[in-house]
């Protein structure tokens, strides 16, 4: 169930997947990917189940389906590394997408751009939209607000008996939120929350408000 919630001003809503769809502009909003990856670990070995692979298209084309969106933008690390037999199945799900697609460049996305633009993926360093500057790396917008990824943002949850619980989670700061990361097998970083911070952790199928 999506959580709606006022991101500077903008009425935005948060997936429990890790997408952010923001109304106005029919935008929706992914990060870090990490197409490939399953691939590469399963070429040196690691036991990931082959279907893993299909996962983030099956849920690329579900939030497609849900949100309708005229314009998908990925804020880096769209692609893991080198190119694998993942980027067939990328090339086919881009042409049967009907949203235009973005992608902000981030450290891992080293495949050569013109892939990318023979596809009609349009590459940005970092896009300015509205008051959001869009970047891969958080950083301190001079224009106003920033919205980044590669970070893998996750908050620490504490029970009564001790249990403690990492979710991956929006990370939302004064000027700042840090999306977290749609891929699987992707890690994530936990992030301590001060009195002026927010996060939206991800549970299942549930955004959940956390404070400090």
């Amino acid at each position: 169930m999506v959580y709606p919630v006022n991101i500077n001003g903008e009425a935005m809503e948060l997936h429990p997947w890790g997408a952010l769809f923001w109304k106005d502009q029919n935008l929706l909003v992914i990060s870090d990917v990490h197409l490939g990856k399953i691939m590469h670990f399963r070429k040196y070995g690691a036991a990931v189940p082959q279907a893993a692979i299909y996962e983030n298209f099956k849920r690329l084309d579900a939030l497609y389906e849900s949100f309708q969106p005229g314009t998908i933008c990925f804020l880096g690390d769209l692609f893991h590394s080198h190119i694998n037999k993942e980027w067939e199945l990328f090339e086919q799900w881009v042409h049967n997408c009907p949203a235009a697609l973005e992608l902000i460049v981030g450290n891992h996305d080293i495949i050569s751009p013109l892939r990318y633009e023979a596809l009609g993926v349009r590459l940005y360093e970092e896009l300015q939209r509205g008051p959001f500057t869009f970047t891969h790396h958080p950083t301190d917008s001079p224009a106003g607000f920033n919205i980044s990824g590669h970070i893998h943002p996750a908050v620490r949850l504490g029970g009564n008996g001790r249990q403690r619980l990492r979710l991956s989670c929006f990370f939302l700061r004064q000027n700042q939120l840090i999306l977290p990361a749609f891929g699987n097998f992707t890690g994530s970083h936990v992030l301590e929350l001060t009195a002026t911070d927010r996060a939206f952790a991800l549970a299942e199928e549930e955004v959940i408000p956390v404070s400090y």
